[in-house]
């Protein structure tokens, strides 16, 4: 049986991990000159003369525990991500958000002239990827140092939103809290103006749960079988079929979700790939 996609890194995932682990290699080996770090880095009061800069910022960190700190998270909050998003749209999604904390820091520096220094590091991007995470799984339980407990996803947003909120009241910490906060601002508007543009009433298909044949009469007074159309209703999900998990159930239904909304084009090569597995596993039986 191949192997479920619940369990791989996906591709863009595995992309940004391995780019942003080159650039820091290279940064403290051949590029170590501290030019280089001011020529990427997102600094407001520079942000018009160097536009580049509200993309680069994201792929530049100051060490390598900033960026096994980064990594860590993406790699936790960035599968799900992707295979709800699609890769296309992850990458947009990833980008997005890393412009809108450059972009809502340079906000507050130009109109509310705070104090708002230069930063480097995919954080504002990766508390975007965080809230999304939540939305999709927002009872999923995650283990986070140094908390002895582990917190529900919904949850651990709100607490990193509200420790970025202190940490930029209490500055001096050297942690780019307004890039976080706007990061977490990029995402929950992605999702607002989602919810605007694809109501809870968007295509669903039908539950895939199997309808019971019922008895019918017909005008000869014979009575046959007839089966059951499905109702006008939000879909049911479907069961999971023996020796299938849960999780992978919940996956089958957000692709098929997925098809009746956007069609079979909008599928990626994992979420193909994880049908064929099943379709095939399925046959076997």
């Amino acid at each position: 049986m191949n192997e479920s996609p619940l369990g791989r890194i996906t591709p863009w995932v595995g992309r940004l991990l391995a780019i942003n682990a080159v650039v820091l290699l290279l940064q403290q080996t051949l590029f170590t000159s501290p030019a280089l770090t001011e020529l990427l880095r997102f600094d407001p009061a520079q942000a018009f003369r160097q536009p580049w800069t509200f993309v680069t910022y994201m792929f530049v960190h100051g060490g390598l525990l900033h960026l096994l700190g980064n990594s860590l998270a993406l790699f936790v909050f960035g599968p799900i991500v992707e295979r709800r998003l699609g890769s296309s749209r992850f990458l947009v999604y990833y980008l997005y958000c890393g412009i809108g904390a450059a972009v809502f820091s340079l906000a507050l520096w130009f109109t509310a002239f705070l104090p708002v220094p230069p930063f480097i590091g995919a954080s504002g991007a990766i508390l975007g990827l965080a809230f999304a995470f939540a939305k999709y799984q927002p009872d999923a339980e995650l283990l986070i140092f140094p908390l002895p407990f582990p917190i529900k996803a919904k949850n651990l947003v709100w607490l990193l939103a509200g420790l970025d909120v202190l940490g930029a009241l209490m500055g001096s910490d050297n942690v780019a809290h307004f890039a976080h906060l706007g990061g977490l601002g990029a995402g929950w508007l992605f999702f607002a103006l989602q919810r605007i543009s694809e109501p809870d009433e968007a295509h669903r298909l039908p539950s895939m749960r199997p309808l019971a044949p019922v008895l019918s009469q017909g005008d000869d007074g014979v009575q046959r079988l007839a089966t059951p159309q499905p109702r006008n209703e939000a879909a049911a999900p479907a069961p999971a079929a023996e020796g299938e998990s849960p999780s992978e159930a919940a996956e089958i239904d957000r692709i098929l979700d997925k098809i009746s909304a956007t069609g079979m084009a909008s599928l990626s090569n994992d979420e193909r790939g994880f049908l064929d597995s099943v379709a095939a596993r399925r046959r076997g039986k």
